[in-house]
């Protein structure tokens, strides 16, 4: 991988846009996606959870990014001439260290059983990409997969089920791409490309250089081949950028593999937004940056520290040993304050046994203000060049 990745997380954009949101730059107001090309941005991260609906029907929520919606924001991110980091959950909802909850579909299923749904999963859902010919530029088997995945099969320390079912999705992405690679998809985006689509496995807490030794120590004696590391980097969560950049110069180091962070935000208030919300108490998640967690972070929660803390950030990851640092992708920078945009709904709470609320909690983490206005880190990001 040659070019430095500029990418951002819109999996929520047809609930936002059904919700409402607008967004401006220089008091104009402009597609999302249009925005994203003005601003020198290349790539769209799109989650796919498997059913994100319960048994008689409720939504979960957070963009309800089954198959048909994702697909739907990929067409149109690929019609606006960005390519898609399609992310596989391999959950009915949001997959993390803290949750990875089985399909229901495969609550039942054994080691053997699950294997092959990650693979049918994975191939039948990229053929459906391939063949509406959204321009798959990365896949991602699994999200945030620390703790492992398909839980309790496939939960650390058994790193051997981790193995089988993160291969079984590798294995499906080769097959869609020799397919896609041999001419069988006449829609898709680039039939030229013969190289392959690279594979990324993503861990959260960029700075613990132990998870990430471990983890992939263990994997890579089990796995098939893959491209990419990719790593989770908040602030206020995941350490200091020291300990994001020593971490990613000795992986890239240890394993060779081109390094995306493939998740980072960081806070331009700590003004509430609850005015804009339009929620009740009981339906409001608030924001998720608590003071306690701030004062951890190196740069203020301002507008001016949005900007130098993505400043510092990208110096760091395009200088990591080697040349490996790849690129980012900034997580949900979109998600505005809008009525009926939050991140769970009962059903989807009661499906990941989460007390709740719901609401937005990420709307301070944006890079647009609660209005939808173009913060300045945009400018920032554009002007961004990686030596």
């Amino acid at each position: 991988m040659q070019k430095f990745v500029k990418g951002m997380d819109l999996s929520t954009l047809l609930e936002l846009e059904k919700c409402g949101a607008k967004y401006y730059d220089d008091g104009k107001e402009m597609d999302i996606l249009e925005i994203m090309k003005k601003y020198d941005v290349d790539t769209i991260r799109l989650r796919l959870w498997n059913d994100p609906w319960s048994e008689t029907g409720e939504s979960y929520g957070a963009g309800e990014n089954d198959l048909e919606t994702t697909l739907a924001i990929a067409k149109k991110v690929t019609e606006a001439g960005l390519g898609v980091l399609l992310n596989f959950h391999y959950s009915d909802f949001w997959a993390d260290p803290g949750k990875q909850f089985k399909p229901k579909a495969w609550k039942d299923y054994g080691v053997e059983e699950l294997e092959q749904a990650v693979y049918d999963f994975t191939l039948d859902s990229m053929r459906t990409f391939l063949e509406n010919g959204v321009n798959i530029t990365m896949v991602q088997v699994g999200n945030e997969l620390s703790n492992g995945l398909l839980w309790p099969e496939g939960k650390v320390p058994n790193y051997d089920n981790i193995a089988t079912f993160v291969n079984a999705g590798i294995r499906a992405v080769r097959k869609a791409d020799a397919e896609r690679v041999a001419g069988k998809f006449k829609e898709a985006a680039d039939k030229t490309a013969l190289e392959k689509i690279p594979v990324m496995i993503h861990l959260d807490n960029g700075g613990n250089n132990a998870l990430y030794r471990e983890w992939f120590d263990n994997f890579t004696k089990r796995g098939e081949e893959f491209e990419i590391i990719g790593l989770s980097y908040y602030p206020f969560w995941h350490g200091t950028l020291d300990m994001l950049t020593d971490n990613m110069n000795d992986i890239a180091e240890r394993y060779g593999k081109d390094l995306i962070v493939a998740e980072v935000s960081m806070g331009y208030t700590m003004e509430d937004y609850k005015a804009y919300e339009k929620l009740s108490d009981e339906e409001r998640k608030g924001y998720a940056t608590k003071p306690a967690l701030v004062e951890k972070i190196e740069y203020p929660m301002t507008v001016q520290g949005q900007c130098d803390f993505m400043e510092d950030f990208l110096n760091r990851i395009s200088h990591i040993n080697g040349g490996k640092g790849k690129g980012f992708f900034y997580w949900e920078p979109a998600w505005i304050p809008v009525s009926g945009s939050g991140w769970a709904t009962p059903a989807s709470l009661k499906y990941i046994e989460d007390p709740g609320p719901c609401g937005n909690e990420w709307a301070n983490q944006a890079l647009f203000d609660y209005k939808g206005n173009v913060l300045p880190a945009w400018k920032l990001i554009c002007d961004f060049k990686a030596e």
